[in-house]
């Protein structure tokens, strides 16, 4: 049994090939045909897509899709790019904006990009993500707000098979294409570096949005290296509380350095912070300082990204994802999707070690235990 869309693709084709539809003349909107047929825009969409790609009609942006003069089917009928949304939670100099500079390059000549931000807000997200499909982008990057409870309108995309890629998370359960780190892999390669320094006693710093896939993988990452290592991971040392750094900050950073060091005061032990976000990190530094210690004499810090270094400041060590192959790989997972190459794909790419001045080899106990 044929598609959906396919079944709207033909009953317009052969509607247009009968001369119900002459050349220069309108061809029914999205929404028109989506109540015709009782399918969604998406399905529609794709269907007047098909017909523009073998040349039965071409779209006049603001003004409808009309029948080709020749619409004999020269599969060169599309008249513009395609024309792709940019959904993004935030613009952040540690990671993300490598990644939309890598995306707007690898679309040189080839797409055209809508650029909006969510600042992490579901309910911001969905109507962004309804406002550029009713304008009528051809598909979809997205950076995801929250991994759990995922858009109804993401949902209505995979079904459909509409060209999106989500970068940096991945939905539980839903066979969207995504393009992301190996954060697993990552955050292992992090723990072994720091049990090679000596340290064991490691505390974690996460963000309050822990059930993120990209967090819940870094955290699975940490307790597989410890498994390796035969070494009991103890979560009491773990600070998953801390909220200044969420794309929508629901706490003070003022706050969070108290937090921190709250929990430093009663985890003496821990000689090795892991956090898992370079803004975090800026935190450890500020509270680690202020309770009269120093990084990496007493503490060392470890941390996912980091602005691009100068030579002359302070460093962290840090695992670097590899920004511009995520933006060029999902640029070129969306354009394969919209020409019908490819389905689905899950791109996982490794994060490389960096090391800076924020980690030393541990020679003595931690001086407060």
């Amino acid at each position: 049994m044929k598609s959906l869309y396919e079944q709207v693709y033909e009953s317009l084709k052969q509607e247009i090939v009968a001369a119900k539809y002459k050349p220069g003349d309108r061809v029914p909107s999205e929404k028109e045909l989506s109540d015709a047929f009782h399918v969604s825009r998406i399905t529609s969409k794709k269907a007047l897509e098909k017909l523009m790609n073998e040349g039965y009609v071409y779209r006049q942006r603001g003004k409808g899709t009309f029948v080709s003069e020749s619409p004999a089917g020269n599969g060169n009928g599309r008249q513009d790019k395609p024309l792709f949304g940019l959904i993004v939670t935030t613009f952040d100099d540690s990671f993300g904006s490598g990644v939309i500079t890598a995306i707007e390059r690898a679309s040189e000549e080839r797409c055209l990009f809508i650029l909006k931000c969510s600042l992490g807000d579901p309910e911001r997200e969905e109507r962004i993500l309804k406002e550029l499909l009713d304008y009528g982008v051809d598909g979809l990057i997205v950076f995801p707000a929250q991994a759990e409870h995922y858009s109804s309108e993401i949902l209505r995309m995979v079904v459909d098979k509409f060209p999106l890629v989500l970068i940096d998370r991945s939905f539980k359960g839903v066979a969207a294409t995504s393009v992301s780190t190996a954060n697993e892999e990552a955050a292992k390669t992090g723990i072994d570096y720091l049990f090679e320094l000596g340290h064991e006693q490691i505390g974690v710093l996460a963000p309050a949005n822990f059930e993120a896939t990209t967090i819940e993988d870094r955290l699975d990452g940490i307790v597989e290296a410890f498994a390796e290592k035969q070494v009991v991971v103890s979560r009491d040392l773990w600070c998953s509380a801390l909220k200044s750094t969420l794309p929508t900050p629901l706490g003070s950073k003022e706050a969070d350095i108290e937090s921190i060091k709250t929990h430093l005061k009663e985890h003496p032990q821990i000689t090795a912070l892991f956090a898992l976000e370079y803004n975090i990190a800026i935190l450890a530094k500020t509270a680690i300082e202020q309770l009269g210690l120093s990084v990496p004499e007493d503490i060392s810090i470890l941390c996912f990204d980091s602005p691009p270094w100068n030579e002359l400041e302070w460093n962290f060590t840090h695992l670097k994802q590899r920004e511009t192959e995520l933006g060029k790989l999902a640029v070129e997972r969306l354009l394969n999707m919209y020409y019908e190459e490819t389905g689905f794909e899950k791109d996982r790419l490794p994060a490389e070690l960096v090391i800076g001045s924020s980690t030393k080899k541990l020679k003595v106990k931690h001086p407060s235990s």
